[in-house]
């Protein structure tokens, strides 16, 4: 069977001015910075058996390659990719990457020993601004800093200070749009385990919010932010650190966890400004990545988390290379689903169910959805639309198109024109765009039979193509993308 095309792996490093084909906004002028896996076997011999294990590629598109200042429509697009130059990208070119997420045996004690003399650092999901950085991340405690415009890597980044922190990082920080302020969580592994839930507005220093003991922690990629609250939803994929310290060689790190449904989802929701916890009300095992947005309603007396969701965490099974490149693909196809938390008589705070909290649940979505976004505009607050990869079930093949869904009239568009593969798409709104869908919409399409990819830009509102730009190679599937509207090409390292 042939391997799909998808996830093949890129070595190629450029940097091109490629034309623009249609018509772009002139307030389009930064960059769209997209992280992922660029490779999966390496001339050294090294090898990666997981999707989520390929090293790190960054590729940025900037729309104002003559640094004009966005005074008129550009015609090119500035487009470079470089591989981060981390460790494990050097243990990679040497023939000696000897594990990641769900590549190679290890043991905890050496995993753990890891994590503080030297925390694995194929940081391939996503780049964030964190103050005046830009720091490319991954679910280990160690962040790399990168130069947004050459796309050189400035190196690692760790947090020294009193704060507490983990062994494990959600990938996914969370803005708070009205302060700036981003929000993370740290899981610290021990005979008691603990989530550490943490701000920071730059890279040298963190406020402590609170810290959540449990028994058996779960794996968690992301969380959801709202003003006043921090929503921690435990799925019941489990581990308990103990095992880790058993002799001789495991397991990959990501299977030492186990499904436990009879646990259910618990949503433990912490409160930002006394760091406790006001309800944990517990609703059906469940498993999901991606935390789409949340917000507060009814007074606040109830949040509203949409969450894409999957049943059970065979996804994280189903995510090996050798299955996907068998083009086998239904553990990709999520839904969107609602989850209201009702937060009942939070005079209780601080005791777990204080007050009679309940969740339910309400599903959004019939077809299936990955990688869904929603305007940065309406971060913790209520939202109309959410673009995502459309995947029709079954899934018998990667996405076909993206798809933009009307949350108030169940409506749903599909854009699936450029290409033959689509992968997340990233809404840009416009500087002065009076409705939640004025602005553009961002997406990387894979065409096969050209062996190259484009970048399409949709206009936001009607959902069909503004412009469309080739680029010199066909990208491997990435994971996520940020628009960073100040962000320029520099040409004096080209």
């Amino acid at each position: 069977m042939s391997q799909h095309p998808g996830f093949h792996s890129l070595h190629d490093e450029t940097t091109r001015i490629c034309p623009v084909e249609g018509d772009l906004p002139g307030w389009l002028t930064g960059s769209l910075v997209r992280n992922g896996p660029g490779a999966f076997s390496f001339p050294g011999g090294s090898a990666v058996d997981h999707w989520f294990d390929g090293l790190a590629m960054v590729h940025r598109f900037t729309f104002d390659p003559a640094g004009g200042g966005g005074s008129s429509n550009c015609d090119s697009v500035h487009y470079r990719n470089r591989f981060l130059d981390t460790d494990a990208y050097e243990a990679a070119r040497e023939g000696t990457f000897d594990g990641g997420f769900a590549t190679g045996e290890t043991t905890l004690r050496s995993r753990l020993a890891g994590f503080f003399r030297d925390p694995y650092d194929n940081t391939n999901i996503v780049v964030e601004r964190v103050g005046d950085a830009y720091l490319a991340l991954t679910e280990a405690p160690r962040r790399v800093a990168v130069d947004p415009a050459t796309l050189s890597t400035l190196g690692p980044v760790e947090y020294e200070g009193d704060c507490p922190t983990g062994h494990l990082s959600c990938a996914h920080l969370r803005r708070d749009p009205a302060t700036g302020t981003l929000v993370n969580v740290d899981t610290a592994f021990g005979r008691t385990s603990r989530y550490h839930v943490y701000a920071t507005t730059g890279i040298g220093e963190r406020r402590h919010v609170g810290t959540v003991p449990t028994e058996k922690p779960a794996y968690m990629h992301s969380f959801a932010l709202t003003p006043r609250y921090v929503v921690l939803t435990e799925f019941p994929l489990r581990v308990n650190p103990l095992r880790f310290f058993r002799p001789g060689r495991q397991a990959p790190f990501i299977e030492q966890f186990e499904w436990e449904p009879d646990r259910g989802t618990r949503f433990i929701v912490v409160e930002r400004s006394s760091g406790e916890v006001v309800a944990d009300p517990v609703t059906d095992p469940v498993f999901g990545f991606h935390h789409v947005n949340a917000f507060e309603q009814a007074g606040g007396t109830e949040l509203v988390v949409d969450l894409e969701t999957v049943p059970d965490a065979t996804a994280v099974d189903s995510l090996y290379l050798e299955g996907l490149r068998a083009g086998e693909f239904d553990a990709i196809a999520g839904r969107l689903e609602r989850f209201t938390v009702d937060l009942g008589d939070v005079t209780g705070r601080g005791r777990y169910g204080a007050g009679g909290a309940t969740v339910s649940r309400e599903a959004l979505s019939a077809d299936g959805i990955g990688l869904p976004t929603v305007s940065p505009a309406r971060w913790c607050r209520r939202h109309r639309y959410v673009y995502a990869m459309q995947l029709d079930r079954p899934v018998t093949e990667w996405a076909r198109g993206v798809t933009k869904l009307d949350l108030r009239t169940g409506d749903a568009a599909t854009f699936d024109r450029g290409g033959d593969y689509f992968g997340e798409p990233v809404f840009v709104p416009a500087p002065e765009g009076a409705a939640e869908d004025d602005g553009v919409v961002l997406t990387v399409a894979l065409d096969a039979a050209a062996d190259v990819s484009r970048l399409l830009v949709l206009d936001g509102a009607a959902f069909e193509e503004r412009a469309r730009v080739t680029l010199p190679h066909a990208i491997p599937f990435d994971f996520h993308g940020r628009y960073f509207p100040e962000v320029r090409a520099r040409r004096d390292d080209e």
